[in-house]
């Protein structure tokens, strides 16, 4: 428990109050062991949602395209800043064999009020999850073993090479290292 406390709280003081970005909305709500779809009363948008074991074959696929996974949260400003930059890469590299997928960490209670009108608002096209799993203690090393647990960060991978990022982008430095994968 102390753990997940001084995760999330490494997560928010990561999260710079950036300049607000008026451009971009909100989040939804639900749970369950591995994958849950819940429709909410935004039209059409419904979220799966996943703990570790759902999520870890998501974030480890073996094929020919490169991935590009943002974990990410609608209440971190510099996540929200960046967002149009995957979803740029998710538009413009998309017929490069490149797949977007953004894994939200927001909490269960804000799905319906925060990120699914985020998602509606702000058009996503990139799939997007939520991630529910209590368990920080074995899902953050699992994913990156030198990850604190602050966000954003990111995964870029392929058959051949995989990068942990915990850091923002500019639009620029994210199709910088995503060229680096393209073939």
């Amino acid at each position: 428990m102390k753990r997940l406390i001084i995760v999330l709280l490494i997560s928010v003081l990561s999260c710079k109050n950036e300049s607000s970005n008026a451009d971009l909305v909100e989040p939804k709500d639900v749970k369950e062991e591995q994958k849950e779809v819940v429709s909410s009363s935004e039209p059409d948008i419904d979220i799966e949602i996943y703990d570790y074991d759902g999520l870890e074959p998501l974030i480890n696929i073996k094929d020919d395209k490169v991935h590009v996974v943002n974990f990410w949260a609608t209440w971190c400003a510099p996540c929200v800043k960046e967002m149009p930059y995957f979803e740029k890469i998710n538009e413009n590299y998309k017929d490069e064999g490149v797949e977007v997928l953004l894994v939200s960490l927001d909490f269960p209670r804000n799905y319906d009020s925060k990120l699914k009108p985020f998602i509606k608002k702000n058009d996503l096209k990139s799939k997007v999850i939520a991630f529910d799993d209590t368990d920080q203690n074995r899902w953050i090393p699992a994913i990156n073993k030198d990850w604190s647990g602050a966000l954003p960060a990111t995964i870029i991978y392929n058959s051949d090479k995989r990068q942990f990022y915990e850091r923002s982008f500019t639009q620029k430095e994210l199709e910088t290292e995503l060229k680096q994968f393209l073939k």
